[in-house]
């Protein structure tokens, strides 16, 4: 009796959740820019009108991705102390937005959050207002942490790694740019140096400043 052939295995069945998942690591991967339904689609192994029984489109397609970013961030617990549950949270924020760069310029522009999103930020309006903030405090602090959170994730992301030649040509304009020089030659251009370590002194200097609404 002839051996019958092994089966073809079958691919791993398409769902909303595969969908977004893709397209957030083709946009890691290739840049925000690069992911259309049928790049997605031709990276899922799919015709792109079949992406379509599983997401309404390229908004949603960006609503979902951006949710899923949000999903990974550590939640605050709103029963928690303001302080370090809003730290840990920045924390996890910065570590989240390197792993998807794409994700900033979209976080908190999308029309139509997700479920992540807005348990995200209920979580974080929570812990505020559970710890004495007034809802304006809270607005304001919850502006202000993000501000310089945002900002500084994207400034790290655009610096170009440290150029030793940069020292030589800071000499030649040090006549005509002398604070530049000194900041440049007594702190940045140190060995050692790492914009990436002023992240938590300047956070902590972020919280001082919310810590103060409530006195």
């Amino acid at each position: 009796m002839a051996e019958a052939e092994p089966r073809p295995k079958r691919s791993k069945p398409l769902n909303r959740d595969r969908v977004i998942a893709a397209a957030a690591a083709l946009a890691t991967a290739e840049g925000l820019s690069s992911l259309t339904m049928r790049s997605l689609a031709a990276d899922l192994g799919v015709k792109p009108m079949s992406l379509y029984n599983h997401i309404g489109g390229k908004e949603d397609l960006l609503d979902g991705m951006v949710d899923f970013v949000f999903a990974q961030i550590d939640r605050p617990d709103p029963k928690g102390p303001w302080r370090s549950e809003l730290r840990a949270r920045s924390v996890s924020v910065r570590a989240v937005l390197a792993r998807h760069p794409w994700a900033l310029t979209l976080m908190d522009s999308r029309s139509s959050p997700g479920p992540a999103t807005m348990a995200h930020h209920d979580a974080v309006a929570g812990v505020l207002l559970n710890s004495g903030f007034t809802p304006a405090m809270a607005t304001r602090a919850y502006t202000v942490i993000d501000a310089y959170l945002y900002g500084f994730v994207l400034q790290e992301a655009a610096i170009p790694d440290a150029d030793p030649e940069v020292g030589l040509s800071m000499g030649a304009a040090a006549e005509a740019y002398p604070y530049l020089t000194a900041l440049a030659e007594g702190h940045l251009l140190q060995p050692g140096y790492a914009f990436a370590d002023d992240f938590d002194p300047g956070l902590d200097l972020v919280l001082d400043a919310v810590e103060a609404l409530l006195k």
